[in-house]
Parts: C-alpha cells; structure tokens; sequence
C-alpha cells in the first residue's frame, strides 16, 4: 500500500511538472512509462515470483515432517491354534490356542514420520531448474526495464520527427503560399505565363493535404505515448537533439568484434535462451536411468489403540513403534514409460540449443546493424547537414533569381521543397543516430538509467 501510495505521488508530479513544462523531457516520459506501462506491470508481477521459486530450491533438501492420525470404528478377530505357550511359574504348554474379539470398537491411530533426502538425483535437477527460472524471472524483469526505455523513446522520437513535419510544413505552406500570391500578381502583369499560378496553386494544394496528414499522425502519435505513459496528450511536446552527440565517436570507433563478443555474453534473450538451456538439459536428467534410485533417512513414531467388546467380553489392544533407518526406492518397470520420456526431454533440449544458437545468430545481426548505423550515422548527419545549408541557399538564390527573371516559379517551388526535404532528412538522421546508440547499448545489455540521461542531455532545450 505504501508503494502504491509513493507511485501515485510520482505520477502525479510528474503530470504536474510536465503540465507546467514547454517541452516533454524524456526521463519524465520515460518514469512515467514504468509507472503506467501495463506490459510492464505485467513483468513486474512475474518478477516477484523469483524469490518464492529461490525459496522453493532452498526447501526441497530440508527434513519433511508429517503428522497422521484417524479415529473411527474399528472390528478385529485374530484366533491362534498350535500356539507355545511358555511364561514364569506356569511351564511350558505346547498346543495353546488364544483368540480375541472386537466388534465396532473405538480405533484411533497417530503416526508422526520425518524424512530427509539424502540422495535424490531427480530433487537435485528439480532445485536447479527453480533457481533457473528465479534467474530467468530476474533477468526477464531487466529485460523488460530496457525494452521499456527503448520503446519509450523511439514513442518520444517518432512524435518529435511527426512535429516537425507538421512544423516544416507549416513553414513551407507560409512559403508557398507567399509564392502563389506573387504568381497570381505577376500574371496579372502579363510577365508571367498562367501555368507558374496552376502550378503554385497545386503545390500549395499538395501541402496542405499533407498538412492534415500530418495533424492527424500527431495525434496518433501522441496518443500513443499518452496510451503508455498516462500523461496528458497536451504535455507531450517532444524535443529534437540539439546537436551530434559526440560521445557517438568513441562508441563507434570500437570495433564490431567487440561489441558481438559483449552482445553473446549480455545480451537479455541469449542469456534467457541459456537458462532456458539449461533447464530443459536438467528435466532430461530427471529421466535417466540413474537418476530413478532415492534414498532418504526416515524416523517414524506410531500408537494404535482398539478398544471394546466382542465374542469374549470386553477387550482392547494397544500399540507403539518407533522406527529410524534408511529407506532405499527405485522402480523396476514402469512400462516404458520412463525411457519414453527421457527420450522426448532430451529431444527437446537439442531443440532449446537450436533455438539458443539462433537467438544468437540474430542478435550478432542487430549489432551489426546498429554499430553501422554509427559508424557511419555521424558522417551521414553531416553530410544532412550540408545538403540542408546548401538548399538554402540554393532556395535564396532561386528567389532573387525569379526576381530579375532567371528563375520560374516551378525553380522555386521545387527549391522551397527540396529545403523542407533536407531539413526533415537532418532531424531523422540526427534521431536515427541516437537511437542506434541506444539499440546498441540494449543489445548489450547495457541499457539504463545512465544511458538514457546521457541521451537526454542531447535534446534541444525547447521543442522547435
């Protein structure tokens, strides 16, 4: 209750904060998602089983001990014939006959019994596989953590490039629309032909069809977000990198083998593969033929009493023993069944090493390709860079050009748009860059908190 209560007060500061903020910041976004995420509470709840499955392993090689007892209506005959009966003062009798009777007598019995295992071989494997998926309950829940701040900000980029769409547009609208006008006067000059005005007109068209596009996609996009984070849609302003992160330099001047080697050691769905390996080898060791013996220290207890009255008159009979010793077990034909079921558990567990080798496989792909996208991702951006100054200026000079008459007005609309294309380029190049350090770092297992505010601190200060 007292988690919940501080989860709640998290939550709402965080929509207070953000409410009074011109721009999401992505550790914001990012809490609020592990408070809200419902796949995530789901890993969460999973997560709790771990410790009750340690506990689990831990008690199967303590002592069990187990008290019985029954009451009820018990009848007993016995009659003994041929009998020797010697006692003192009495001699020796041969021929002696002794009978007894009880008919619906009160019966009761109590037995306390201890066992201990001591050699258990299908005990053992069963330990092993629950502290197997405590561990795999443990990772899975740091799995989880990652893919989390993953999702969440690609959610929080796709929603900053999808606003700057709708920003650019905007822009190029104002732009294109100052053309059309200029168009429209100057064929009413005469200096212009009637095809430069249908043509700035189906420009100006053509934007703002993709103007509502975009509105619409916003809003997808920022419900989306909203959807997982349980923050307010109107507090969900994204924000852009500022700049090319330069820490994006030494991260890819690690060679590929080194982040392969690292990825095959850390990475969350090898590591879950293995454990799952290694479970399934541990349920064929419960089948082997060795594995079927047990031996256990038993101590027992017990005392019977039957009292009441039969044939003979009144009687009653009372008994204890006591026992402790070693209690071997082993089965001698189970009709096939074992050696059928050792042979189908071994069969699966070459198939988890089948899958294990091609979760590997496919994650040494994804490192790949995320170590390329940074390897050559900065290059990139500065190229992106370059084309966007170029457009520009290439779109001034087209202005001043159609000016003095050098230039069309179709040289300008295409101009104006190959600037809006180049600056859209840049923010999704710059977004793709950080992004793929932060696939990298998840595929390494080396996604967290740290991480993530370093990516934060690259943002721009404002939303454009």
């Amino acid at each position: 209750m007292r988690q919940a209560t501080s989860n709640l007060s998290l939550a709402l500061a965080l929509i207070c904060q953000l409410q009074s903020a011109s721009a999401a910041d992505l550790m914001d976004v990012w809490h609020a998602a592990a408070l809200n995420d419902k796949g995530f509470a789901t890993e969460r709840a999973a997560q709790a089983t771990a410790q009750p499955l340690r506990d689990q392993a831990a008690a199967l090689w303590r002592p069990n001990v187990a008290l019985s007892g029954s009451i009820g209506v018990a009848s007993s005959d016995s009659d003994a014939r041929g009998a020797q009966f010697s006692a003192p003062g009495f001699g020796q009798s041969s021929g002696a006959a002794f009978a007894t009777s009880v008919t619906n007598g009160d019966s009761g019995r109590l037995v306390i019994t201890a066992t201990q295992p001591l050699y258990n071989p299908q005990r053992r494997a069963h330990q092993q596989q629950l502290s197997l998926s405590a561990e795999l309950a443990d990772l899975q829940w740091q799995a989880a953590g990652q893919s989390l701040m993953l999702h969440t900000a690609e959610r929080y980029f796709d929603l900053a490039l999808t606003q700057e769409s709708l920003r650019v547009l905007k822009m190029q609208a104002g732009a294109v629309q100052s053309a059309t006008t200029e168009a429209e006067d100057r064929f009413k000059l005469g200096s212009i032909p009637i095809t430069d005005t249908h043509e700035a007109r189906a420009r100006l068209a053509g934007i703002r069809a993709q103007t509502l596009a975009a509105e619409s996609e916003l809003q997808l996009k920022r419900g989306m977000l909203a959807d997982s984070t349980g923050l307010p849609e109107l507090a969900l302003v994204a924000r852009l990198p500022a700049a090319l992160p330069e820490r994006i330099d030494s991260e890819a001047a690690r060679p590929l083998a080194i982040w392969q080697s690292h990825a095959q050691t850390g990475n969350p769905a090898i590591r879950s593969q293995l454990l799952a390996a290694e479970a399934a080898k541990q349920e064929a060791t419960k089948y082997r033929l060795r594995s079927s013996a047990t031996l256990d220290l038993v101590a027992q207890a017990s005392r019977e009493r039957l009292s009441g009255s039969g044939d003979f008159g009144a009687a009653s009979s009372t008994g204890s023993n006591r026992l402790i010793g070693l209690q071997l077990s082993a089965p001698l034909f189970t009709g096939g069944y074992r050696h059928a079921k050792h042979a189908e558990v071994k069969q699966l567990a070459e198939k988890s090493l089948a899958e294990l080798d091609r979760t590997r496989q496919a994650v040494a792909q994804q490192v790949r390709a995320a170590w390329l996208g940074l390897s050559v991702g900065r290059e990139r951006a500065q190229a992106l860079a370059e084309v966007l100054r170029a457009s520009k200026l290439r779109r001034d000079a087209t202005k001043v050009g159609l000016e003095v008459g050098e230039r069309t007005t179709l040289d300008l609309l295409n101009a104006e748009n190959d600037a809006a294309s180049a600056e859209l380029a840049l923010a999704e190049g710059q977004v793709g860059l950080l992004l793929d350090r932060l696939r990298l770092a998840a595929l390494v297992g080396q996604l967290d908190e740290a991480a993530m505010r370093a990516a934060n601190g690259e943002l721009s200060a404002t939303a454009l």
